[in-house]
C-alpha cells in the first residue's frame, strides 16, 4: 500500500495474464456464465418482492434475510475453509445454490410463490454464501499456483467477470420479467450453475499440505480476529469496507423504488440503472486488471470510497433517467475499485495459514454488514423516503473515506515490511535509513 517509487507499468498485455493458468481459465469461463444467471435472480427477486408488496421495508427485510447469514456464519466458515479442501467446498456450494434457484423457479412458475417463500430461500442462499465466499476468495491463490505476481490480476479479472455479468444480467432480466415473468429468470439461473460446476470438476488441483487442526473453532476465530486487529493495514481496509457496505451499498435494495416512484419507470428502468452501474464497475475492474503492481492501491481505496459516496448523493437528487444512469455508472466504477483494491491488498498482505479466516472477515465486511444496512435503509426509507436515505448513506461514505485518507501514511508504514519481504518493495539500505 506504500506509494510506488515510480509509476507501475501496466496495459493491455497485463489484463489477461492470469488466464494463462488452466484452472483459472476454466473457472473464469464457467463462472462468467453462472454469474449472468445469478444477476437474473437478483433483479427478479427484487422486482418480485416490490410487485407483491410495494413496500420499501419488505425490500429491506428480504435483503437482510439473504445476507445476514454471511455476517453470522462467516467467521466459522473461515475456520472450515482453512481446514477443508476449498475445491470440494466450492463444488458443494454451487450444487446447493442451483437447488435454491430451482426451488424459486418451481414456486414462481407454479404461481404459488409468497413472501415467506422468498425470505426462507433467501436465508438458505445466505447460508450457502457464508461458506462459498471465503472459499472462493481463498481458492484464487490455489488456481494460480506459485505465480503470486498474477494474484492482483486474477482478483481484478474476478471483478471484471462479476461486473460483465452485472452489465448483461440486469438488462436481460428487465426484458424477461416484462415478457414472461420472474419465474423464468430463476429457472435460467438454476441451469447456469451447471457451467461453473462443470468447470470445477474439470480442474486439476494439487492438494496443498496444511497443518492438521483439531483445536477449538472458537480459538481459531479469536486467533484470526487478533491477527486482523493487530495489523493496521488489514484492519483499516476492512473497517472502511464495512462502513461503506453498511451505509452505502444498501442503495441497491431501494432501486425498485427509485425506478418506479422517482423516475416513473418499470422493470426496464430498473434493469437500465443496474446495467449502467455494471458498465462503470466493469470499466473499473478492467483498469485494475491492467495494473501490474499493488503499489498505490491505498490512495485508490480512499479516492474510490469518496467517489462512491459522492455519486450516491448526486444520484439521490437526480430526477432524470439519463443523468441517473450516468451517476450509477460512476457509483459502479467507484464501488468496484474500492472492493477489488481492498481484496488485492488483503490477499497480498495476509499470511497463508490465516487466509481463509481473514477472507471470511472480508466477506463479513463486504457482504455481511450489507443486510444490516438493507434493514436500516428499508426502515429509514419508510420515514424519509428512498432518495433522502440514499443521500444520507452517500454522505457517510464520504466522511469514512476522509478518515481513511488521513490515516493512510501510518497504514503505509505498517504495510512496508511485508512488501519488502515479498520483494514488492526494495529493502532499505543503510543510506536510505
Amino acid at each position: 500500500m506504500s506509494p510506488p517509487p515510480r509509476r507501475a507499468r501496466g496495459g493491455v498485455r497485463t489484463i489477461g495474464r492470469a488466464l494463462a493458468h488452466r484452472n483459472y481459465r476454466l473457472f473464469f469461463t464457467g463462472q462468467s456464465i453462472s454469474l449472468i444467471g445469478a444477476w437474473l435472480t437478483r433483479v427478479a427477486t427484487s422486482w418480485l418482492v416490490y410487485r407483491l408488496t410495494h413496500s420499501a421495508w419488505m425490500l429491506g427485510i428480504v435483503g437482510f434475510a439473504g445476507q445476514f447469514p454471511t455476517f453470522l456464519l462467516a467467521p466459522i466458515a473461515g475456520v472450515w475453509v482453512d481446514r477443508w479442501n476449498r475445491h470440494r467446498v466450492l463444488v458443494v456450494t454451487q450444487v446447493l445454490a442451483a437447488i435454491q434457484s430451482g426451488l424459486l423457479a418451481y414456486l414462481a412458475l407454479r404461481g404459488i410463490i409468497t413472501i415467506p417463500h422468498v425470505i426462507a430461500l433467501s436465508i438458505f442462499q445466505g447460508v450457502i454464501n457464508a461458506l462459498d465466499m471465503p472459499a472462493r476468495q481463498s481458492f484464487v491463490v490455489d488456481m494460480i499456483g506459485n505465480n503470486r505476481e498474477d494474484l492482483p490480476n486474477a482478483i481484478a479479472l474476478n471483478s471484471s467477470m462479476f461486473n460483465g455479468a452485472r452489465l448483461i444480467g440486469p438488462s436481460v432480466a428487465g426484458i424477461l420479467i416484462a415478457w414472461v415473468g420472474e419465474g423464468w429468470c430463476f429457472f435460467i439461473d438454476a441451469v447456469s450453475y451447471l457451467a461453473v460446476i462443470a468447470s470445477l470438476l474439470l480442474m486439476k488441483v494439487a492438494l496443498s499440505e496444511r497443518p492438521r487442526r483439531e483445536g477449538s473453532v472458537v480459538r481459531e476465530i479469536r486467533e484470526g480476529y487478533r491477527y486482523i486487529a493487530g495489523f493496521t493495514p488489514i484492519r483499516s481496509v476492512l473497517l472502511l469496507l464495512a462502513l461503506v457496505s453498511l451505509l452505502g451499498f444498501p442503495y441497491t435494495v431501494l432501486m425498485p423504488i427509485m425506478a418506479a416512484q422517482v423516475l416513473h419507470g418499470g422493470p426496464h428502468t430498473l434493469g437500465f440503472l443496474m446495467a449502467a452501474s455494471g458498465v462503470g464497475a466493469l470499466t473499473g475492474a478492467l483498469y485494475l486488471a491492467s495494473r501490474s503492481s499493488v503499489l498505490g492501491l491505498g490512495s485508490l481505496i480512499a479516492r474510490s470510497a469518496a467517489g462512491f459516496g459522492l455519486g450516491l448523493v448526486l444520484f439521490s437528487l437526480s430526477r432524470n433517467l439519463w443523468l441517473s444512469m450516468g451517476l450509477m455508472a460512476v457509483c459502479g466504477l467507484a464501488m468496484i475499485l474500492q472492493m477489488a483494491a481492498s481484496n488485492t491488498v488483503i490477499q497480498t498482505l495476509v499470511d497463508d495459514d490465516k487466509r481463509g479466516r481473514v477472507m471470511s472477515f472480508y466477506s463479513m465486511a463486504f457482504f455481511g454488514t450489507a443486510p444490516l444496512g438493507s434493514l436500516f435503509a428499508g426502515t429509514v426509507a419508510t420515514w424519509i423516503g428512498a432518495p433522502r436515505t440514499i443521500l444520507v448513506g452517500g454522505a457517510a461514505c464520504v466522511l469514512a473515506a476522509l478518515g481513511f485518507w488521513k490515516a493512510l501514511p501510518h497504514i503505509r508504514r505498517a504495510a512496508r515490511p511485508v512488501y519488502v519481504r515479498l520483494g514488492i518493495l526494495p529493502a532499505p539500505t543503510e543510506q536510505s535509513l
